[in-house]
Formats: C-alpha cells, sequence, structure tokens
C-alpha cells in the first residue's frame, strides 16, 4: 500500500482515510496531536495497520522513527495484537509509547 495526498476536492477516489492520533512521546515526536493519512487500495485490497504505520512515518522524521517500534496501537479503540489487521474507511488508529507510572 503507498500513501495517497488529499485532494482540495477530497479523499482520492479508492483511498482509505485513517484518523492517526499520537499520545505521549508519539505526540512529541511527531509534532502533532493527529493527523489524516490517506492509504491508496490498489485492486480493492484493504490497507492493514502496517500500512498505516508505513504512511505515517513516511510524513515524519526520525524523532518518530525512533519511538513508533515501542508503540502499542488501538484500532477504533480496539488493541491491535496483529498489525496485518485490516482498517475499515474512516478508522482511528492511536499510537501509545509505553507509559511510565507508578
Amino acid at each position: 500500500m503507498t500513501a495517497v495526498s488529499e485532494q482540495s476536492t477530497g479523499p482520492a477516489e479508492g483511498a482509505v482515510s485513517v484518523q492517526v492520533r499520537y499520545f505521549a512521546g508519539a505526540r512529541a515526536a511527531a509534532g502533532v496531536p493527529e493527523e489524516t493519512v490517506l492509504l491508496a487500495r490498489p485492486a480493492g485490497a484493504a490497507p492493514t495497520v502496517s500500512d498505516a504505520i508505513a504512511a505515517a512515518l513516511n510524513q515524519h522524521d526520525e524523532k518518530l522513527a525512533k519511538v513508533m517500534p515501542a508503540c502499542s496501537f488501538l484500532l477504533d479503540g480496539v488493541a491491535v495484537r496483529d498489525r496485518g489487521t485490516l482498517i475499515p474507511a474512516d478508522a482511528t488508529l492511536d499510537v501509545l509509547p509505553p507509559f511510565a507510572g507508578g
């Protein structure tokens, strides 16, 4: 899958829009609290969580690339155990770095 850019008229035809929200250290590394990532759907194939992560990384520098491997993810509020999980249109992917606490 490849990322596609959003046009002034909206998402490219056949693209899946994913809202990516960053928390804590991931937010600091990304420099934004959230963003929309558009994923191409060649031949109607559904994009995966892995595709969304790759597209998000392509939009940022190495700071996010250093944080992302340690992160866990929620897709529409459900923990992602398999990054091959298919992403439905207009989904929300939360990027959660490890949290410290006591």
